[in-house]
């Protein structure tokens, strides 16, 4: 992975999983007034989706790494957000990428699944213009801008759990952490 696809990676792009061409042109504006729309890709199904992630189909010769955040409608046809979440969260490579659901789903039982399934944010798409405006632009700076997320680089080497060492890059975290020390008092 070093090279040619570490610079791609260092590029943040979010993508955007929307079947309404209306609300792919909201969001992208949204995204324009924060500077972020020509970081977006834009897919318009789940299967679609699914080839981005996995560099599969029309989307074979991408460049490496994953988005910093992936905004997912629920209700598109061919593969459901739902579906395509869990296979996010399923695969290793995948769960760490947060995902937003964008959804006009008000439904206690869709916002319970998509929790869940390790969804990080669910959201009612509000049906003004300026609060869906304000709303994707917030989520777009906090994700894209603000938000910390593990470095692309680090992702295939992270181990954890049950007494292992963690693994960031070549160094055991372990080995920079000072050992604990137990004071009295």
């Amino acid at each position: 992975m070093a090279g040619m696809g570490s610079e791609a990676m260092n590029v943040k792009s979010i993508l955007l999983v929307e079947d309404d061409p209306r609300d792919v042109e909201l969001t992208l504006a949204a995204l324009e007034d924060q500077n972020l729309a020509d970081k977006v890709e834009v897919v318009h199904n789940g299967a679609e989706a699914l080839d981005y992630l996995y560099r599969q189909g029309k989307f074979k010769t991408r460049p490496e790494g994953s988005p910093v955040v992936i905004f997912l409608d629920n209700k598109m046809p061919k593969v459901s957000g739902l579906e395509v979440l869990k296979s996010i969260k399923s695969d290793e490579h995948l769960r760490m990428v947060p995902v937003v659901v964008l959804t006009s789903s008000r439904e206690t039982p869709d916002l319970v699944e998509f929790y869940q399934q390790g969804v990080n944010a669910y959201v009612v798409k509000p049906v003004d213009f300026g609060d869906f405006m304000s709303a994707v632009q917030q989520l777009g700076v906090f994700w894209a801008d603000v938000n910390e997320a593990p470095f692309a680089s680090w992702r295939d080497e992270i181990k954890g759990g049950n007494g292992t060492n963690v693994l960031c890059g070549k160094k055991e975290l372990n080995d920079e952490i000072p050992p604990h020390s137990v004071s009295g008092g």
